[in-house]
């Protein structure tokens, strides 16, 4: 299933500089976060698979710092929530949600399948893009803004974690929808890679979570990008870069909705 043989995580026996070189791989893929030295490791993004949920860790530690200094200067809750979503957004790139748009793009306007794929390469965002931004949007600030400060620090770093963690089972399970672009250039992860990105998405979330509510949240994120991709198969035939960036963002809704439902029960 792999074009190039990919690592099998952070205990496939390789040395120390190697997992550090998988690291910055997806690293500087997945963010715009420097990283200290030159990326040399020529194996396609998704050799760093198992890294995935740490990127993400980084990524939720980010927003859920610019929350909690939102919050210390006094600022309502709703307004917190949105610093600390532009802080994560500039920290990636706002990668994933280019991905979504275009998906929102493509699959509301296209005819078939083709049509669909072609829109989703269009660099353009039209009024279904839009829309699937402010909705995700929307509903992560209103989860956040519905939690404590304390606690949406936290939520922060387990829904990037866990949102991320499931993307590389995603793309094992799916096949590729073209021939081409950025899914395909990204690889399949092996099954041990993308084990171990789930395993360490789900330990994030049970370490800065109380349990419950950490598995609810890492249960939410992986049904959310099941049906993502049941969706993406039934659309254009499979996986796409855009695909994957969609499917993280759903997951991130709901492991945000997740922990929001399970503190107001």
């Amino acid at each position: 299933m792999t074009d190039t043989p990919p690592s099998d995580g952070p205990g496939s026996g390789g040395p120390t500089s190697r997992w550090f070189d998988e690291l910055g791989l997806a690293t500087v893929f997945l963010t715009r976060l420097p990283w200290p030295r030159p990326i040399t490791d020529p194996r396609p993004l998704m050799a760093a698979a198992w890294a995935f949920p740490v990127v993400g860790l980084a990524i939720g530690l980010i927003g859920g710092v610019a929350f909690a200094v939102a919050d210390a200067a006094g600022l309502p809750g709703a307004v917190c929530a949105l610093i600390a979503l532009a802080a994560s957004a500039l920290a990636s790139g706002a990668l994933h949600e280019d991905g979504l748009a275009d998906l929102a793009d493509g699959f509301g306007g296209g005819r078939d399948p083709e049509a669909k794929r072609r829109i989703m390469r269009d660099s353009r965002i039209g009024s279904y893009g839009v829309l699937a931004l402010i909705l995700a949007v929307s509903l992560k600030a209103a989860c956040l803004a519905a939690l404590d400060a304390d606690t949406a620090v936290l939520a922060m770093i387990a829904a990037h974690a866990v949102a991320r963690g499931v993307v590389p089972g995603l793309a094992r399970a799916l096949p590729f929808a073209a021939g081409d672009g950025l899914g395909r250039a990204a690889g399949k992860p092996g099954r041990t890679g993308a084990l171990w990105a789930a395993a360490i998405a789900v330990a994030v979330a049970l370490f800065v979570l109380p349990a419950g509510i950490g598995l609810a949240a890492a249960i939410a994120a992986g049904v959310a990008a099941v049906l993502v991709g049941m969706l993406a198969r039934r659309q254009i035939g499979g996986l796409t870069g855009d695909v994957l960036g969609a499917a993280e963002q759903t997951a991130e809704v709901a492991a945000l909705a997740a922990i929001a439902a399970y503190l107001a029960a």
